[in-house]
């Protein structure tokens, strides 16, 4: 048979059960509202000065994005990261004034980056985009994107390298392009051009980069015209001679614009060589004034 609970007892058990829930100094008992709300999602930026592992590509997302410290080995350093306006509700297409002025922006942020022209070295610029889902969740960067080649011929491929770019062209430095050897192909132009010590006997040289105006890729020969005649002043004030009619009697020119999509994209700089097509030489002819480049009278 149950007992009866005395008065004394019932007592001190419900005190125990008081005091057990009663509310500790400095807390309200509330689980919830003391707890920082989580931030809204944003939209992904990435990092200017890291460096990426893969290759480059043309849009990037978040779930892609794997920056590491440029001492580590990679292939694609990101110089800058600009924005396009808030507003805009798609991403530029290719050939666009907003993606050709994006480019303009990188190909400035590169060279202030490298410490040169860019294109004075075996290197490449490319620009980047968020994925049209991180488009659509308000991402609106451009990132500039400088990867090493192997050659600025037709056959480069992307260096994987350690170390970053940064200054990479502000003085003598392994990336400069500079003395070369040509090779012709069945016809009398120059097909390929390969690098060689300027000490060494050689019949080209790279002489610097002639911006093109915004005009259509040149496909006929009139075309090709400006683009020799733009080198031709590049090449003059390299060496130290007069840019006259009689320039084309001192030396040829080899002209290397970008290809027809990257002209698209915006990439008007045309890499400029002197060619000499009658005679070698054993130094750089930077400098080297009329003695060093005379006219030709065969």
């Amino acid at each position: 048979m149950r007992r009866a609970m005395t008065r004394p007892v019932a007592a001190l058990i419900a005190g125990a059960l008081l005091t057990g829930c009663a509310a500790t100094a400095g807390v309200d008992g509330d689980l919830t509202d003391d707890w920082a709300a989580p931030a809204a999602a944003g939209p992904f930026t990435p990092e200017a000065g890291v460096c990426q592992v893969g290759d480059f590509t043309d849009t990037v997302a978040l779930d892609a994005y794997a920056p590491v410290d440029c001492a580590a080995a990679h292939r694609v350093e990101t110089v800058h990261v600009g924005a396009f306006p808030a507003g805009r509700a798609d991403p530029p297409a290719t050939g666009s004034p907003d993606l050709r002025g994006a480019f303009a922006e990188c190909d400035a942020r590169a060279t202030g980056y490298v410490g040169d022209d860019w294109r004075a070295g075996r290197l490449r610029l490319a620009v980047a985009l968020p994925t049209r889902p991180g488009w659509a969740a308000g991402s609106r960067w451009y990132r500039c994107d400088l990867s090493e080649l192997t050659t600025v011929e037709a056959a480069a491929a992307v260096v994987t390298r350690t170390g970053s770019l940064r200054d990479a062209l502000k003085g003598p430095s392994a990336l400069r392009l500079g003395c070369q050897r040509t090779r012709t192909g069945t016809g009398r132009g120059v097909q390929v051009l390969l690098p060689a010590e300027c000490a060494t006997a050689h019949d080209a040289e790279f002489v610097g980069v002639w911006k093109a105006p915004d005009r259509p890729y040149p496909t006929r020969d009139a075309d090709w015209l400006p683009l020799y005649a733009g080198c031709r002043s590049v090449l003059a004030r390299y060496v130290g001679v007069p840019d006259d009619a009689d320039l084309r009697f001192r030396s040829g020119v080899v002209v290397r614009p970008p290809g027809a999509g990257r002209w698209r994209a915006g990439d008007r700089g045309v890499r400029c060589h002197l060619w000499l097509s009658d005679r070698t030489v054993t130094a750089s002819l930077k400098g080297a004034g009329p003695a060093g480049l005379p006219v030709r009278t065969k």
